[in-house]
């Protein structure tokens, strides 16, 4: 019998990855997002996530990031069931933020973890 292990990398692999040119997809909640996210993720949360059409960055590798890791694992699950190259960061944003990533709000300013 196989085990399944949902493919996850950890902070410094994601900065690596995401400089590189893989997107970072967040999928927290609006108001989660509005507090402050990393400036160059995009957001579409994991509750529209199942339903969303997959856009032109779906042929991009994606590392997929929540507060802590736990939904950002179930969108990675099904993002790799639709066919995307997609990796979990572990930690989420609160281990990006202790790493020293950017959290910003939607108008530049600082922004925080929720």
């Amino acid at each position: 019998m196989t085990t399944y292990t949902t493919p996850e990398i950890d902070v410094h692999q994601a900065m690596r990855l995401v400089h590189e040119g893989s997107l970072m997809l967040d999928v927290r909640e609006d108001d989660e997002w509005l507090a402050g996210h990393a400036p160059e993720a995009l957001h579409v949360p994991l509750s529209s996530l199942a339903t969303a059409p997959l856009p032109s960055w779906s042929t991009r590798r994606v590392v997929v990031v929540c507060r802590s890791g736990n939904r950002s694992k179930q969108a990675t699950d099904l993002l790799r069931h639709r066919g995307i190259e997609a990796i979990n960061l572990a930690g989420g944003m609160n281990a990006w933020q202790q790493s020293g990533g950017s959290v910003v709000t939607s108008t530049g300013d600082a922004g925080r973890v929720a």
